[in-house]
């Protein structure tokens, strides 16, 4: 066993984004002895990526506002497979969270009369997203890691965990390596809190950044967690088309929710033909109807239906796009330049004009943007409890995109930076009373670290083997064609056995050179954790057999109600993962009666 470096805390952080950082303030405040961990640079987060908004029913734009209307929302557009309790504390507790940041110091856009400005997004009755022109990730990261740095708490960067540790059932810490000079690390914890976002870098076209490999997933299910919802992957229906070095990169809603109508290559607002059932008693259903609500929001009620929740609008894009109706670089136009003048446009959405402009050569105020979906989030993760985020393994916790059952089948634009809020400070609480309560310190014993170590290292002992850009390429074009936002079971089954064999030539990937400043050997390590996610994802695809959220199945196009009563969990049995059925909790007539109200 090479020499490697050891550091003893209470609670350790992995993730730095928006749940990692308000987890870490938490458990310190709590007295907890804490350490954030993050892949890369403090600050690179990919909460900052995060446009349009932070959910939460102030009730500053629409005082008729409230968690039971945001609670209603939030369990409709995850088509009643949430958590329930967990959807209620969200929505409770929101508008405290909002509140909390900006007493820290976060600069919200604000209205006339200076309260904080909330805008409308897709799926959500009021305006409630409040927000900081269209770089509202980027104020929280922002807020956040001042607060963090400010309070003292130790910070490790450019460190991936390639392992958790444990003692017998105890979760007893992490065991990791320095990606600049490749040395290793142990960082000895009662208490780990995984918040490592999410896997979109396992497919073609993504909105996220090379972090996210689902390292937190695969670290969770490896030391013995359950995975819930991993069938559940959200494709945003607004990413980046042209030119191809910048396809996929997010579009965020805000466009829409400040104007922007989505149109086909016909110059048709085709949105009007896909409208579910379930929104029809508030959705526009004509171009006149759906132009008052623009103009003025409080007379006229019901949505345009460019407003639908995400995964509605990812579909009925695609749809349009298969029937021939796409634009000339395979996606549909979104059109704001029609709808505001240049200069509300520079004002509400600044990021979005640079964005185009530098990299499309695209003038928004002035011409609309191509985009198309792009893989964007995951409801799927670690099952916690909802009170205390604590995951099915003693001393692990997991918030943000990492943990499941907020969302359910599909989340709504901005409750991702609510939800972050509101369970990373409860992980960061009961990971902090968990480590002073746990009896006796857990201690991993060393051959654990040895073990770890050799796996990692033997890419540079292979000096004929598999190159792994290559492997991640053969991934992302396996899991964008056979496991993407239509799926039949004849191409999961195809996906699966491709799977295995990626999975096998994985075992045989190669670094060169030695362990420093070396990206082929950090990816060489990476693939293990995106293959391991990506077959648990295509397993869970192929169980459930009906289309619900952002699972849609061509050969089960409607919605089973027998798959309403369960999650669909992943557990690990001798190095491999399967798949079974477990009941979800009943909704309590009380909360059922929230739901049902259709004003």
């Amino acid at each position: 066993m090479p020499d490697h470096e050891v550091h003893e805390f209470d609670v350790i952080v992995i993730g730095a984004g928006g749940a990692g950082l308000r987890a870490a303030i938490e458990a310190h405040a709590q007295g907890a002895k804490t350490a954030i961990i993050c892949k890369s640079l403090l600050g690179k987060a990919h909460t900052v990526m995060a446009e349009g908004g932070v959910a939460a029913a102030l009730g500053t734009v629409y005082p008729e506002d409230n968690w039971e209307v945001h609670f209603r929302d939030t369990m409709r557009g995850g088509k009643m497979l949430n958590n329930w309790r967990m959807a209620q504390i969200h929505a409770q507790e929101a508008p405290d969270r909002v509140l909390e940041l900006e007493e820290w110091g976060a600069l919200f856009d604000r209205t006339d009369d200076g309260r904080i400005l909330q805008r409308d997004f897709g799926g959500h009755r009021y305006a409630r997203l409040a927000h900081v022109g269209d770089r509202t990730g980027l104020e929280m990261i922002r807020t956040l890691q001042q607060k963090a740095v400010a309070s003292g708490i130790d910070v490790f960067m450019e460190c991936t965990i390639v392992r958790l540790l444990k003692d017998g059932e105890k979760i007893a810490g992490a065991f990791g390596y320095w990606r600049e000079w490749g040395k290793f690390v142990e960082f000895k914890a009662p208490a780990v809190i995984l918040a490592t976002g999410g896997v979109g870098k396992a497919y073609k076209i993504t909105s996220n950044s090379w972090e996210y490999t689902g390292d937190g997933h695969s670290l969770g299910l490896w030391a013995g967690a359950e995975l819930i919802d991993m069938e559940f992957l959200q494709f945003h229906p607004t990413g980046m088309v042209w030119p191809p070095s910048v396809r996929g990169i997010l579009v965020t809603e805000g466009v829409r929710g400040d104007g922007g109508i989505l149109r086909n290559a016909e110059n048709e607002r085709f949105m009007f033909r896909y409208i579910p059932e379930m929104f029809k008693a508030e959705t526009a259903d004509s171009e006149e109807e759906a132009d008052r609500w623009y103009t003025d929001r409080k007379g006229a009620p019901r949505r345009p239906p460019d407003l639908l929740p995400r995964d509605e609008v990812a579909r009925a894009i695609v749809a349009e796009i298969k029937e021939g109706r796409g634009t000339p670089h395979g996606g549909i136009y979104l059109d704001i330049a029609s709808r505001r003048d240049a200069a509300d446009i520079t004002r509400l959405l600044p990021g979005m004009y640079h964005q185009f402009k530098e990299l499309a050569d695209v003038d928004i105020t002035k011409e609309p943007m191509e985009i198309g979906p792009t893989c964007h989030y995951m409801m799927g993760g670690l099952k916690v409890d909802a009170v205390t985020a604590a995951a099915t393994v003693p001393g692990l916790f997991a918030a943000g995109e990492v943990a499941a059952g907020m969302h359910g089948a599909n989340r709504l634009g901005g409750n991702s930076l609510s939800d972050l809020l509101v369970f990373g400070r409860r992980a960061g609480l009961h990971a902090a009373e968990y480590a002073g309560a746990v009896a006796g310190r857990p201690e991993a014993t060393p051959d654990q670290a040895e073990e770890i170590a050799k796996q990692a290292l033997a890419p540079f002992e292979r000096t004929d083997g598999e190159n792994p850009y290559s492997l991640q390429k053969e991934l992302q074009d396996t899991m964008h064609e056979l496991v993407g936002i239509i799926r039949t079971e004849d191409e999961l089954t195809r996906g699966l056995k491709k799977l295995d064999e990626l999975k096998d030539r994985a075992t045989r990937a190669t670094a060169e050179g030695n362990r420093m400043y070396n990206p082929g050997w950090h990816l060489a390590l990476d693939l293990k954790s995106m293959l391991t996610i990506s077959e648990v994802i295509a397993l869970a695809a192929l169980e459930r057999k009906e289309s619900r959220g952002a699972h849609t199945r061509e050969d089960h196009p409607g919605t089973d109600p027998e798959f309403a009563k369960v999650n669909v969990v992943v557990r690990q049995k001798d190095g491999e993962p399967y798949v079974e059925q477990a009941p979800l909790e009943p909704l309590p007539q009380e909360l059922r009666e929230i739901v049902e109200r259709t004003s």
